[in-house]
């Protein structure tokens, strides 16, 4: 198959997915039920143990509720991109978010135990990588990591990521983010050079 000359890092990542069976479209207000439900299947509860992104070990509560996912989707200056599997099933999310100083964030990245294993993270992280390049010229990738999550902090690291050495502190106290079962949580920074 021949590429388009005009075709884009963005539109090459979206015809991956789409090749293997998956649909992607940037997050509207009909998806938002969808969405929540997706990134709580991702991380907590019973239902996330069954892949190896939860955090139901470490977290009890919610990860994010309709409330939280209506105000990313207002935001100016961010975008969700949700992958649906070819029974319409939201089963992949990233949330980025426009660069500061040329380093765009990339969280909330979410696959269900029913995707995991079958290459979708990976090519919706390319894909977001080649998004905020593209939309908004990101010279780099940004993201923090719970630093109990050694094995997620690795996969990051093998896609090209690196611990900056930054930390930023936990939100106790705010149950919209989820009841600690520990008292050591923080957020580890890591970046990487895009292009």
């Amino acid at each position: 198959m021949t590429a388009h000359p005009s075709a884009t890092m963005v539109d090459a990542q979206r015809r991956k997915l789409r090749e293997s069976g998956f649909e992607v479209a940037e997050l509207s207000a009909a998806d938002l039920a969808d969405y929540v439900e997706l990134v709580s299947s991702a991380y907590r509860g019973e239902g996330s143990k069954q892949g190896w992104t939860t955090e139901a070990d470490i977290l009890g509560g919610q990860r994010l509720d309709a409330p939280m996912a209506e105000e990313m989707l207002a935001e100016a200056d961010s975008q969700i991109l949700l992958v649906r599997d070819g029974q319409g099933r939201a089963v992949a999310s990233v949330y980025v978010r426009e660069p500061a100083d040329g380093a765009a964030y990339l969280g909330v990245l979410a696959v269900s135990p029913l995707g995991q294993g079958r290459g979708v993270g990976s090519a919706l992280m390319n894909l977001a990588e080649a998004w905020v390049a593209e939309h908004w010229g990101a010279t780099s990738m940004r993201m923090s990591v719970i630093n109990k999550r050694d094995e997620l902090i690795a996969y990051y690291e093998r896609r090209g990521y690196e611990l900056t050495g930054e930390v930023e502190p936990f939100p106790y106290g705010d149950e919209r983010f989820g009841v600690p079962k520990v008292d050591d949580l923080e957020f580890v920074l890591l970046s990487k050079p895009l292009g």
